[in-house]
């Protein structure tokens, strides 16, 4: 069992009277986690599944009095995939506010589902704790940081999902299945979209565009579609947690690029399934880009797990000066360069300095990354 750097805050967070929340993507070990926590917690534990056809009608007209008989005399209530459950927000609130005793704890896999339907009801009354693909940091902790950074490779191309890492030697029949419609089946049966290959297709224009500016009307006349359907796919897309944009950061210069944005997959071996590529870094012409996908996306996990507040860009002007990515944190501007390659050392553009001269700049590259997102 891998432990996952999340586990104790949830654990803590269920003494506090409140309902605890844990999205994240399909197959990142949710339900796995619920279970280990609900066998070792020593509380009497009632265990519902969303996916159970006999769960919805347990549901079905809850009262106070009713919700009380149900669960009244147990400790801890663990609903998997409670976005299934109609009105599930409400009934979460009856729950809370008429069993004070009684422990809490949901997961979901898509947030277009669950945060809309427990956000407004919950408004208070709950903590959200995420759970991303196994972490760099949790794999160090598993194993030992030699062994993980020897691993670099291997994980840049085929990713860090659980299944993927526990089969070894069967990564490709995993990420293929994972890919092929599983990560969005929360997204098709929301919008009752019945032409699943036009989420493929934009999935696959936005892994050829990884590392770059995105532009929606380019990307619709690629697939044959408008940019506002584009940009309401990729709204949902990032909703079902497989992928997640990063804004241009302006604040002071004129030929800043204001609207622009790239977009990152969650996990890079659901990236390279998309396009089927799974050829080493030798042979690859992207590698930069999954080098940057990775980095960002594990300082994504850094930053959540360990409760950093930031909010975070990338810088570009219509020059072509650039700075792959920034941290506003507290007031101070954090910007960094991103590189694979160490031939040439970057420089930070005079632009940027001048514009913000109170930034700290650093070059995170094979030899120094584990001090990033560890």
């Amino acid at each position: 069992m891998i432990l996952r750097a999340c586990e104790k805050e949830i654990i803590q967070s269920l003494n506090k009277k409140k309902i605890v929340h844990i999205p994240g993507p399909r197959q990142v070990g949710k339900t796995v986690l619920a279970q280990k926590i609900g066998n070792e917690s020593g509380l009497k534990t009632f265990w519902l599944n969303g996916d159970d056809a006999d769960t919805a009608a347990i549901f079905e007209n809850a009262t106070s009095t009713r919700l009380r008989l149900l669960f009244g005399n147990y400790e801890l209530l663990i609903i998997d995939e409670a976005q299934r459950i109609t009105n599930i927000g409400l009934t979460l609130k009856i729950i809370i506010d008429n069993i004070p005793n009684l422990k809490v704890l949901v997961t979901g896999s898509s947030a277009f589902e669950l945060s809309d339907k427990i956000n407004e009801p919950l408004t208070g009354r709950k903590i959200e704790i995420f759970l991303f693909p196994l972490s760099f940091a949790e794999m160090v902790n598993h194993t030992n940081l030699i062994e993980e950074k020897r691993l670099l490779e291997y994980r840049m191309i085929y990713g860090s999902y659980p299944e993927v890492i526990t089969n070894p030697g069967d990564e490709k029949s995993v990420l293929k299945r994972l890919s092929d419609a599983y990560l969005y089946k929360d997204l098709l049966n929301f919008e009752k979209l019945k032409k699943s290959s036009v989420i493929v297709k934009l999935l696959q224009a936005l892994a050829l565009q990884l590392g770059n500016e995105v532009s929606y009307n380019e990307i619709g006349q690629i697939i044959g579609i408008d940019n506002q359907t584009v940009e309401r796919y990729v709204d949902l897309l990032e909703k079902a947690y497989i992928i997640f944009r990063l804004q241009s950061f302006n604040r002071n210069i004129r030929t800043e690029l204001k609207k622009s944005r790239k977009i990152y997959f969650y996990d890079n071996g659901i990236r390279n399934s998309l396009i089927a590529n799974f050829n080493s870094l030798a042979l690859r012409q992207d590698t930069g880009a999954l080098w940057e996908n990775y980095i960002i996306s594990e300082r994504r996990k850094y930053l959540s797990y360990n409760n950093i507040w930031a909010n975070c860009y990338f810088w570009r002007t219509h020059a072509q000066q650039e700075i792959d990515y920034i941290e506003e944190r507290e007031g101070i501007l954090y910007a960094f360069e991103i590189k694979w390659s160490m031939k040439k050392k970057p420089k930070i553009s005079k632009t940027f300095l001048k514009a913000y001269p109170e930034n700290e700049y650093q070059v995170i590259n094979p030899e120094n990354y584990e001090g990033f997102i560890l």
